[in-house]
């Protein structure tokens, strides 16, 4: 049977201007004026080979700056590579960025037209789709209301919704799931579970690793924009996360971090875990508390910085995702260089390893989100027991352990 996407030695090629400083005097710009600096090449995939079967479906993985979006976007033609070859079979509905082909000032039931135009279908072939699409979305109250009104996850939702339903043969999908309602992402992983039993070739890049252990059985693990290595999804995805347990020091220098997302405008350049005693470490107990000192630098004048921190464990599931704004905290009209602490009393998290995810970003609830810097297991940590004695505490016993008050009335 002809694979449905079978791509050869595929590189991709950009040129990038070296970094300058964000400040410059009046001398400086006026003596590199017309000098011309000297474009550097950077290479976002390098000699990239792979096929999907009919019905499979691919989890891509990898650090940010990995080569990702840069792959899904040569596979839906946004992107020409610069060598190499490929060959897709099918048609394809592509879900790379929330809200894609969207218009803001456009109502839901336009944009579901627009989009629906932008991948090639006519208005009957729309018309079919149309009441499921608003269905499993679930916002057909918003259906008449301008798309500059809807939340973040009400684009998701609508947007994931469009690419599901509109009848392609393949469908890439970047990220998307991450955004929205924990009930929402549940009820779009059963549906893409759907789809590939009916026959469609999903590609699913993701950072959430149950998502693709669920979803997928073949991985591809992407490093520095290439193949670090394919094969069976567990083992893809242990040797992913391996790379970030080897250091447990409690400290992290992300200055010169490569694998991150954003504008930079604002820049983390340092993290720092204490216990209890104001010691750096990478280990605790078990009801220890745990204090995170983040460092960080905005470039220019922001209106408003949001920090936003996941913890996850060495499975990849998320144990914790915390928003400043769930404690009444926030930082606004930022500049320079400022140091944020936040404190986790009683730690309860059942022994293993854990890495620390961090991202800096705009008002939440803004429909337009701007991420000045976002780092994927910027700092891992290990906690460890000595409360339970008497039992061994092991992953299958949860993320969580509880020590309630016991009675007998």
């Amino acid at each position: 049977m002809t694979p449905a996407i079978n791509i050869e030695s595929i590189s991709k090629k950009y040129y990038i201007t070296p970094n300058e400083p964000y400040y410059k005097t009046l001398r400086e710009s006026l003596s590199s004026f017309g000098s011309g600096k000297k474009k550097k090449e950077f290479w976002a995939l390098r000699d990239i080979s792979f096929s999907a079967e009919t019905g499979e479906t691919i989890g891509i993985i990898g650090e940010n700056g990995a080569g990702k979006t840069t792959l899904l976007k040569i596979l839906s033609k946004i992107t020409k590579p610069t060598s190499g070859k490929g060959r897709i079979n099918g048609r394809v509905a592509s879900l790379l960025e929330v809200g894609t082909g969207f218009h803001p000032e456009l109502t839901g039931r336009e944009n579901i037209y627009l989009n629906g135009v932008i991948l090639g279908l006519k208005k009957k072939e729309i018309d079919k789709s149309f009441e499921n699409i608003v269905d499993f979305a679930g916002l057909s109250k918003f259906l008449n209301t301008p798309l500059k009104h809807y939340s973040t996850g009400m684009w998701a939702r609508l947007a994931f919704s469009v690419a599901a339903h509109l009848e392609r043969e393949i469908l890439l999908i970047d990220e998307v799931l991450s955004v929205g309602d924990a009930e929402f992402q549940k009820k779009s992983l059963a549906k893409m579970d759907d789809l590939s039993g009916s026959g469609r070739t999903i590609i699913f890049v993701s950072h959430n690793m149950p998502a693709v252990r669920k979803l997928c059985k073949r991985c591809i693990y992407l490093k520095e924009g290439q193949i670090k290595r394919s094969g069976e999804v567990n083992e893809v995805i242990n040797e992913y996360l391996s790379g970030y347990t080897e250091t447990m020091t409690g400290i992290a220098d992300l200055t010169d971090l490569k694998a991150r997302n954003g504008n930079l405008k604002a820049k983390l350049g340092r993290i720092e875990l204490r216990d209890q005693f104001e010691r750096i470490t990478g280990t605790f107990r078990i009801k220890d508390d745990m204090k995170i000192d983040l460092f960080f630098e905005a470039f220019e004048k922001l209106r408003n910085v949001r920090i936003v921190l996941s913890i996850v464990e060495s499975s990849g599931e998320i144990a914790s995702t915390i928003y400043d704004s769930d404690s009444g905290f926030g930082l606004t009209h930022v500049e320079g260089k400022k140091h944020v602490s936040l404190t986790l009393k009683d730690l309860r998290f059942c022994p293993g390893d854990y890495h620390l995810s961090v991202t800096l970003m705009s008002e939440i609830l803004s429909y337009t989100v701007e991420y000045y810097d976002d780092i994927d297991y910027a700092v891992s940590f290990r906690i460890e027991n000595h409360l339970i004695s008497d039992r061994n505490l092991t992953r299958q016993s949860g993320l969580i352990l509880m020590t309630p008050e016991w009675q007998i009335k």
